[in-house]
């Protein structure tokens, strides 16, 4: 048996992986939870389901990624350290000026009292020693609160944290009678599901959605099969006779 290659052996004990079929919310679900949201997490859930940007790509949005002039935001140094474009939806751009203000007060206080700018990026901090200082690459969702930077032992100010908005989505699903499951991520789940509803092209999905491959934003089309309903049951056609 010895020098013999038998390649079945090699997957022994290896469990085949589950595709699954991702859960989405209905557009009337989506719109009920939104509804029960209210403030910066009301703002945020509105954003990652307008956008379908994922959670950390919201958080870490700086000031000059929003371009109001083309109703644009640029996600950068997304999954696969890829910058991409998405949409900045027109119904959210009064909102997101808002924001903006609020974030230029806190960044305007935090100059007086000279403290020490937010991160970024260690290339760029090492040839740019003050970029964190400067206006455009604040937090467009700035913590209220400081932290200190385990690597540099600077009190700093970081993005808002992510169980902020988890906790308050759970309170609206709960708030708008929704019974499934419903976490940040499906938000993302349920803007490609929707957009593809309204006939977006898939490549153009794909493009939003920053996939490397067409065949990720395939199972979307699946949801939709599902959700469309588009297959009579025999027994529908049995009751009709």
């Amino acid at each position: 048996m010895l020098g013999i290659d038998l390649p079945w052996l090699n997957n022994i004990g290896r469990p085949q992986q589950t595709k699954r079929i991702p859960s989405v919310l209905t557009k009337d679900e989506a719109a009920g939870m939104l509804a029960q949201m209210e403030g910066v997490n009301a703002l945020l859930a509105r954003l990652l389901y307008g956008t379908g940007i994922r959670l950390m790509e919201g958080m870490r949005l700086r000031i000059k990624d929003v371009d109001f002039e083309r109703h644009v935001i640029i996600v950068r140094e997304a999954k696969g350290a890829k910058d991409r474009v998405v949409m900045l939806p027109h119904s959210l751009a009064p909102a997101l000026r808002l924001q903006m203000l609020a974030a230029r007060a806190q960044w305007e206080a935090d100059r007086q009292v000279q403290r020490g700018g937010v991160e970024v990026p260690h290339a760029l901090e090492s040839k740019y020693p003050n970029i964190g200082f400067t206006w455009g690459w604040f937090w467009l969702f700035p913590s209220p609160t400081l932290s200190v930077d385990p690597r540099s032992g600077v009190e700093r100010r970081h993005h808002l944290f992510e169980e902020r908005l988890q906790r308050a989505l759970k309170k609206a699903v709960a708030g708008a009678g929704i019974v499934k499951p419903v976490s940040v991520h499906k938000l993302r789940h349920s803007f490609a599901t929707h957009l593809l509803q309204a006939g977006t092209d898939i490549r153009t999905v794909k493009e939003l959605l920053g996939h490397s491959d067409v065949s990720t934003t395939m199972v979307y089309t699946h949801v939709l099969k599902v959700a469309a309903g588009g297959t009579a049951s025999p027994l529908d056609l049995l009751l009709q006779v």
